[in-house]
């Protein structure tokens, strides 16, 4: 396996990152992109890191939270050293039916990154996203909450994910 920095940081990352959608199968839209469940999960991530695989991504949206859970419960399974992998995931997206339960706004950001950390079953986030690009909050609120996850040291690392360039 050939690894490469995460960007300009310090952290190697694999040049394959197993990617997590299909864990669970919990939601409308999850249900039509795979159902995998806790045993394959953990097959599927024991194979990955065998193959030198170190890169995982998830999100909080997947599967409403599932696929983070199984992810966490399938890395315990095996025992992998938790620095012997970089967990990615990701916040924005709608995980309830109130107005403040989607977005990147700090109050959303702050209490789904504390969901994440339990579902994922870890004491921190190696990289954390924003899923979506936000119209309504300013960057600047979004940008603070994650400077402050990372100096809680919930999170190592942020970036964004589907933005519009």
């Amino acid at each position: 396996m050939r690894y490469r920095q995460l960007g300009n940081t310090g952290m190697f990352v694999s040049e394959i990152c197993l990617g997590t959608m299909t864990f669970g199968g919990k939601g409308s839209f999850y249900e039509k992109v795979g159902k995998v469940g806790l045993n394959d999960a953990t097959a599927i991530v024991a194979r990955t890191l065998e193959a030198g695989v170190n890169f995982i991504d998830t999100a909080d949206v997947y599967s409403l939270g599932l696929s983070e859970e199984l992810l966490g419960h399938a890395l315990k399974d095996i025992g992998v050293r938790r620095s012997d992998v970089v967990i990615a995931t990701k916040g924005f997206g709608r995980l309830g039916p109130g107005p403040n339960e989607t977005g990147s706004s700090r109050g959303h950001l702050m209490d789904t990154v504390e969901e994440s950390l339990k579902r994922l079953q870890t004491d921190h986030i190696d990289l954390y996203q924003i899923h979506a690009q936000d119209v309504v909050t300013p960057v600047e609120e979004t940008m603070r909450a994650l400077e402050d996850m990372v100096r809680r040291g919930m999170v190592r690392y942020v970036g964004c994910s589907n933005w519009q360039a």
